[in-house]
């Protein structure tokens, strides 16, 4: 799912402290799937409150915002919409592999594979209209600046970057850079330790950022011109691609040719693809045209009562963070008046 892009793409290591006073477009639907996926019990059950309701999504924010915070980075999350009626063949693909996964998880955890079950039940994470909400609330005590996009919340990202209202579009998905993300940022909201399924080991899961400038230059193509390698590879309004057509041989022939309609060996499925709307929807997406970003105060105790009357957390481990985050505000301010003392 999404386009595969990577083995064309200039990606740089980075680390989230360089991200320090800039402000970064997360895709809000990307990070809290992530969070959904991510974070789960021994068996492979997202965590949830006394009364049965999903917490994982909330616990992932939570955190990942305390860090973002702490280290001075300014997120904003941008919401998707309504789905493009293009999308609908990917959103069904989507579902069905929800199912089979639910299908295998319940077989392997009746079979005592643990490690089997809980790969599989990150496959099956649903991000309900009620996490949405969840999510909201919990980035409004924090002061933390949220968009709702029309449509896909990647392109709005992506618009944002375009304008300089932000430094960078955070997303896992590089159909940002088809959406004129200026810069993507991958593993932003899940860098860190990770295990490896079915192996007794983690990995550092680092954080790249790709600037669509050096890529384009490194490939020798516009970004009309990308739009169309993304298009013959797959999108997720046309997840097939063409047959036989992967990231580097698309590359040369749209070098070769110049554009999709002058491609020879694919006008036979050219002619049942509606590739010039597809490519408008990447060109021209609906976006939300945003004036100024602003960021709020914390609202301390209004995120400690949420968390831990509301949904159950921890009341030590969310002071506790809580007040990591006061302390790292406090030493930048101390450090400023130094300098400007």
């Amino acid at each position: 799912m999404g386009l595969d892009l990577k083995a064309l793409c200039v990606r740089e290591k980075t680390n989230l402290e360089s991200f320090s006073s800039k402000i970064v477009a997360i895709d809000a639907y990307n990070a809290i799937y992530q969070f959904l996926s991510i974070i789960r019990g021994p068996d492979g059950q997202p965590l949830s409150d006394n009364s049965g309701k999903i917490t994982s999504h909330i616990s992932g924010l939570f955190y990942r915002n305390v860090n973002f915070l702490s280290l001075g980075i300014k997120p904003v999350y941008v919401f998707d919409g309504r789905p493009p009626s293009l999308k609908t063949a990917e959103i069904e693909k989507r579902k069905q592999i929800k199912k089979d996964a639910t299908i295998k998880y319940e077989k392997a955890l009746s079979e005592g594979k643990y490690d089997e079950a809980r790969k599989y039940a990150q496959q099956t994470s649903v991000l309900r209209d009620e996490m949405v909400n969840d999510s909201k609330k919990l980035l409004d005590l924090f002061g933390i600046p949220y968009i709702q996009a029309p449509s896909e919340g990647e392109a709005t990202a992506a618009h944002l970057t375009i304008t300089g209202k932000a430094y960078a579009s955070a997303s896992q998905d590089f159909d940002s850079l088809l959406f004129g993300a200026k810069k993507l940022v991958r593993n932003f909201t899940n860098s860190g330790r990770r295990k490896l399924p079915n192996r007794n080991t983690t990995i550092e899961v680092e954080p790249e950022i790709i600037d669509l400038h050096k890529t384009l230059s490194e490939l020798g193509v516009t970004r009309e011109q990308l739009v169309d390698i993304g298009i013959l590879i797959g999108t997720d309004y046309n997840p097939d691609g063409f047959e036989r057509i992967g990231p580097k041989t698309a590359l040369k022939i749209v070098k070769e040719h110049g554009r999709l309609e002058d491609i020879p060996q694919i006008q036979d499925k050219l002619v049942e693809l509606d590739y010039k709307k597809l490519r408008q929807m990447f060109l021209s997406p609906q976006i939300v045209d945003v004036k100024e970003i602003n960021f709020g105060n914390i609202d301390y105790q209004g995120v400690i009562s949420y968390l831990t009357q509301e949904r159950n957390f921890s009341q030590e481990r969310v002071e506790t963070s809580l007040n990591r985050l006061k302390k790292s505000f406090e030493k930048k301010s101390h450090t400023l008046e130094q300098w400007f003392g």
